[in-house]
Parts: C-alpha cells; structure tokens; sequence
C-alpha cells in the first residue's frame, strides 16, 4: 500500500553533500510586519517607519531581519527538522541585503556534516542554507545543527562528519546594506542617544523588562514562519506532553526586548554562533541581556559595527552569568546568541 503523505526525514536518510531544495517559496507582505510587531515588543526605527528608513538609506523600508531569517529557516523544517528532537545552534550566518515586502524568498539546504548520538537513537544533522529572493540574489545565508530522530535503531550509524565552523563572521566580511547611511541619524526619533562610541567592548547591559510565553503566541508565530515541526503544536510528540517554543521565537523576544539599552543597533548584519542552552514552555517568562564582545568600523558613512552576546534567560538574573566556575551554562540560561549589528557613529 503506497502513501502519498510526507513523514519527514529521520536520521538515517541524511547524507553529507545532500542538497535539499525547500518548498515553497513565500512573499513577504505588510502583513509579516504587521504581524511580528504584534508578537514581539518590538521598536527598532527602521522596520517601524518608512519615513526613518528613507532618511538612512532604505527605501522602501525593509522588514525587520528576523522575519527574513524566520521565514527563510521555516522553508528547511520540513525536510531537516520535521522529526527534530530539538535545534541546537547556528553559525557563519549573514545577512546579505535587506527584505522587502514584495520579495519572495526560497531556501535550499546542504548536508554538511552527520553524527550519530551515543544512545543510538538520534543523531546530529549539520546542514548550510542558502536563502535567495525573487532575482536569485543571495538574501542569507547560514549553517546550523539539529538533533533528529533515528526511525530505525538498526540503522547503522553513518560516518562521522563534523564540520569546521568559523567562530564568528569577520568584521571584514559584514555586508553593509547598499545605501546605508547615518550621518544624518535621528537619535530621537530612534529613541535613545547612545551610538558606536558609547558602548565599551566587556560592558553588559540588563534590558530589564521581561515577557512571559503562552501557547497560543508561540504557536502563532511559529506557524506565520511555516515551521512544522511536531514538537511546536502536537502535545504528542514529547514524553513529558509540553509543546517545545520555537527557538527562533526566543531570539525574537530577546532582539525585541534589547531596544531597551541597544535602540541603535538597527540591522544585524551576521549571526556568528548561536546556542539554544535549555528548552522554553509556556509560561516561562523570558528577559534577557547583552555583552559587548567587539567593535569594528565600516565603509558605509556614519556606520559602525558591535558584536553584540544576547543572551535570554527565564527569569531576570540582574547578575547576568552566562556560565558557573564549571564552565556550564549558568541555571536560567534559554538562549547565547553572538550577533554583529549596525549602529550610528
């Protein structure tokens, strides 16, 4: 008896140098916007006003960059992470232009490295997305890892392959959006003063408001990016009958929450390494703070560059720990996200 239904891929069906071309693709409009500000506390200027993002270069005013990533990483759940047992982490993520409503972005994947877990019943799937919009042009592109089910136990473990992940993107190596331009930056209207000068690299900024999870929320979001993963909605998929938060919708939050000290920093330009340390529920309330790691300058008039650590947490740790004398993530840790973002000179 033939079926026409889609299981997903388990463990044992992934091989290195596989490439996955993600259906479908999808346009982004208004709504997404829309959408996102109504699911995160969101203010960054230049997503919420056409005006700001005209006065600094863009126009018509891109969305905010996560929604570019979330729909672009939605388009890989059904062939990489639809029989995930969680996402663990990314890479060498950049972010190659800005998306506008009116772009349709479509995803491709490669396997780039396989490695079967100890207990033989999951493995570790590495893969390098490409994301690219309606002209063919390169939108971003990024690598990440994922725990997958094994469907057979006997399946015999495949070669181990773990690829060599740079650490973090080089400052030389940030895409600067065409256009961009601070010079005549409007700290007001961005709403706080601070600019690249102001920030010394080693200070850590408590973004101090907080946001608890519900279902239907994280659902909702999960769902406007097309993820499908079992885990996010079908109590059923997990022994302990929690629906696992979408990683992503973490991110969300605590990018959203770091307006409040980190105004400026307008765009992310890359992703360097990102963890999910521990899984989120409903009904964990998520803060989070950030560490300046570095500062760069770029060729773009009145633009610099600061690697940013984001870190979530589920409760407010004013202390902000990332890790014990152990060496081990710091209890409450959800998220330890490295980024590069632009700011006014």
């Amino acid at each position: 008896m033939t079926t026409k239904t889609n299981p997903g891929n388990f463990f044992e069906d992934f091989e290195v140098g596989q490439v996955l071309r993600h259906a479908t693709p999808r346009s982004v409009t208004e709504g997404d916007r829309a959408a996102y500000g109504a699911l995160y506390p969101t203010r960054f200027a230049v997503p919420s006003s056409a005006e700001f993002a005209a006065s600094v270069g863009l126009s018509p005013a891109p969305v905010e960059d996560l929604v570019a990533f979330h729909i672009a990483f939605g388009k890989t759940v059904p062939d990489v992470s639809l029989n995930a047992v969680a996402n663990l982490g990314y890479a060498e993520c950049r972010f190659h232009r800005p998306v506008v409503p009116g772009d349709t972005l479509a995803t491709q994947s490669e396997v780039i490295g396989l490695k079967q877990n100890s207990n033989g019943k999951s493995g570790v799937v590495y893969v390098r997305s490409t994301a690219t919009n309606q002209r063919g042009e390169v939108v971003l592109d990024w690598a990440r890892w994922v725990m997958v089910h094994k469907r057979d136990l006997e399946a015999p473990a495949p070669e181990t392959v773990v690829p060599d992940l740079a650490p973090a993107v080089a400052a030389g190596d940030l895409i600067v959006p065409a256009g961009l331009d601070f010079t005549a930056y409007d700290f007001e209207a961005a709403g706080e003063p601070h600019r690249f000068d102001d920030y010394e690299t080693g200070e850590k900024i408590d973004h101090v408001d907080g946001v608890t999870l519900t279902d239907p929320e994280h659902m909702l979001a999960t769902r406007l990016w097309q993820n499908t993963a079992k885990v996010h909605f079908n109590t059923e998929a997990r022994p302990d009958g929690s629906r696992l938060v979408y990683g992503g919708h973490v991110i969300s939050l605590a990018r959203a929450l770091s307006f409040n000290g980190l105004a400026n920093a307008q765009l992310i330009a890359a992703i360097n390494a990102g963890a999910h340390v521990a899984p989120a529920f409903a009904g964990d309330t998520v803060y989070a703070w950030s560490e300046v790691l570095d500062k760069a300058e770029t060729p773009a008039p009145g633009v610099g560059a600061l690697r940013l650590r984001l870190v979530a947490t589920k409760g407010r740790d004013e202390s902000m720990t990332l890790r014990g004398e152990d060496g081990k993530y710091a209890p409450g840790v959800l998220l330890d996200l490295d980024v590069w973002a632009l700011v006014p000179r």
